[in-house]
């Protein structure tokens, strides 16, 4: 098999939100190579034919035949948007190597992880993997690194993650939804003496006086933020909470039978398949900016704040990834696996169009 990848840009699961709004970028500023990839031949034509410049599409049936056409003609660069990371991140990953590169919006912690620990094979591979390019996880991330720069191990991280985006007439869709009931599922985490600890979905419930005058609630959820954080700043305790988070007074009180009855399969499965088809109809974002929120505090007493302001989170995901996606059609991304601020470091962030504002 020749190692030397193609000069392409896969997008795979490329008829959603997020893969439009890419292939938009990309083909705006004349980034060549860029190849739609999905399972509805027809939806791929009508995305291309409203994208200014070149571009091709692909119909493949399904992730089998995604990774191993991945595997057979070896593309510079995979975008992985298909949804189901636990599933298809870590192989698609390995498929690029070597030589080629990877990126995707996962943001479990087990996910994450997982793709950090092909960083040394990466890396021998000359090939770039980063995970959670997105609105998730580098809202917080960025913040981490920032405040952590030249400072000793801090003792407690508290990161909030504070999306607000516009809706489209539509259906959730599988992807979503399979991340939805996975979050309820497994119930709430933390970092606790430097382990991953489960604490009650819907915990931590924080009040947050927005620096544009807003409002916004948020609780705690498992996701790869935590991950991410303690990446950044090896503290023994940190804590995430986020806006998405159930946090109605009626709802929390049923969570933890919710999160137990969506461990047995037969549950899980009809929960999938219910949101999926739900229909989602057209609304403007409910908030005028995202956040992101870390307050960082030392033994010695030091305590330090920061915001992170975005527009709406799903246009702004679309920013980092296209951001991401230069760098590794490039050549610029470090070889291994990191998360994106990890990577290309917190003015990956201000590239994409976010604010710092510091407390």
């Amino acid at each position: 098999m020749d190692d030397k990848p193609i000069d392409e840009i896969w997008i795979l699961g490329a008829t959603g939100k997020v893969g439009r709004a890419l292939a938009g970028r990309l083909t705006a500023a004349r980034i060549p190579g860029v190849v739609l990839v999905g399972r509805s031949a027809e939806r791929l034509a009508s995305i291309a034919e409203t994208l200014d410049g070149p571009i091709r599409t692909r119909r493949l049936a399904g992730f089998a035949e995604m990774l191993a056409a991945v595997q057979r003609e070896r593309p510079l660069v995979v975008v992985n948007l298909l949804g189901s990371y636990a599933g298809t991140a870590v192989p698609l990953a390995k498929a690029c190597m070597p030589n080629g590169n990877y990126v995707d919006l996962s943001i479990d912690n087990d996910t994450l992880s997982g793709l950090i620990g092909l960083h040394d094979e990466a890396r021998a591979a000359n090939s770039s993997v980063i995970g959670g390019a997105g609105f998730g996880v580098l809202a917080t991330e960025a913040l981490v690194v920032r405040l952590c720069a030249g400072m000793p191990y801090p003792s407690r991280v508290q990161i909030d993650a504070l999306s607000s985006s516009a809706s489209e007439d539509g259906v959730m869709g599988e992807a979503l939804a399979v991340t939805a009931v996975d979050v309820m599922a497994l119930g709430g985490r933390a970092y606790r003496e430097g382990r991953l600890t489960p604490v009650p979905l819907g915990s931590n419930l924080r009040n947050h006086a927005l620096p544009d005058g807003t409002t916004v609630k948020s609780a705690a959820v498992p996701s790869g933020e935590l991950f991410a954080a303690r990446q950044a700043s090896n503290a023994p305790t940190i804590d995430f909470t986020s806006a998405l988070a159930p946090t109605s007074p009626l709802i929390r009180p049923a969570l933890p039978l919710l999160s137990r009855l969506l461990q047995i399969p037969s549950m899980r499965r009809m929960m999938i398949t219910s949101m999926a088809a739900s229909k989602t109809r057209r609304a403007p974002r409910p908030r005028p900016h995202s956040w992101g929120h870390a307050v960082i505090d030392w033994a010695d007493g030091t305590r330090r704040e920061s915001w992170l302001r975005a527009d709406d989170a799903m246009d702004y995901t679309a920013d980092v990834l296209t951001a991401v996606v230069r760098a590794l059609y490039a050549g610029t991304a470090p070889r291994g696996a990191c998360t994106p601020a990890a990577a290309l470091g917190p003015g990956l962030a201000t590239d994409a169009g976010a604010t710092f504002l510091d407390g």
